[in-house]
């Protein structure tokens, strides 16, 4: 995949652990009225689909909430999390065979200015998109953009290959805040040394994706 070429429906119609350390690297950019901002995605979520893991969203079966997670390849999942704030995926996979991938972090590098907007409690400039809900206020995203196709050329919503990324500067381990029978899949991946990548943090009351 070149630098710069969006990413195609194939790139992301492969299985939720294959894309998701693919998109390291790769950049998520959002054109909006109030200006455009690119992130360059530092740290990402797997997660499967029906009966294959207790800590997604689609484990036990589809329903309005998660339909996105059923659709092509390519698609955006956004759900609110916790009554507070929103958290952006990229569906995986064939239509019909439920995967995601949560985008958890990443780095501004077009539109700072409007992030900051958006973003004035942050003090430094990694912490701009680090965490899930920052990302998504950082680039404006919202439920309204739940269904989201990001490979065809209308959308406002795009993704883009990055620079080739080493595969040893990508770490690997458990995913954030996830308790019962999914806490211990190490199916987070990061960029090892990037400071917009956030802190682990153990499950707690059950928080499935």
């Amino acid at each position: 995949m070149r630098t710069g070429q969006r990413l195609p429906r194939d790139f992301l119609a492969r299985g939720p652990l294959e894309v998701g350390p693919a998109l390291l690297g790769a950049t998520l950019r959002h054109v909006t009225p109030d200006g455009t901002v690119s992130v360059r995605i530092t740290e990402v979520e797997a997660y499967a689909g029906v009966g294959e893991d207790p800590a997604s969203h689609a484990h036990r079966g589809r329903t309005p909430r998660n339909a996105p997670m059923f659709g092509a390849g390519g698609v955006l999942y956004v759900y609110f999390s916790y009554g507070m704030h929103w958290c952006a995926n990229v569906v995986t996979g064939p239509p019909g065979h439920a995967g995601a991938v949560l985008l958890r972090a990443g780095e501004v590098v077009e539109g700072n200015e409007v992030a900051r907007r958006r973003r004035p409690t942050s003090r430094r400039t990694a912490d701009l998109a680090s965490g899930p809900a920052r990302l998504t206020t950082a680039l404006g995203i919202t439920g309204a953009d739940d269904g989201t196709d990001l490979c065809v050329r209308s959308s406002r919503l795009t993704l883009w290959a990055g620079r080739p990324v080493d595969p040893a500067s990508i770490g690997q381990g458990p995913r954030v805040g996830v308790s019962g029978d999914g806490a211990a899949t190490p199916w987070r991946f990061w960029l090892v040394g990037e400071s917009s990548v956030s802190r682990w943090r153990p499950g707690g009351r059950g928080t499935p994706r």
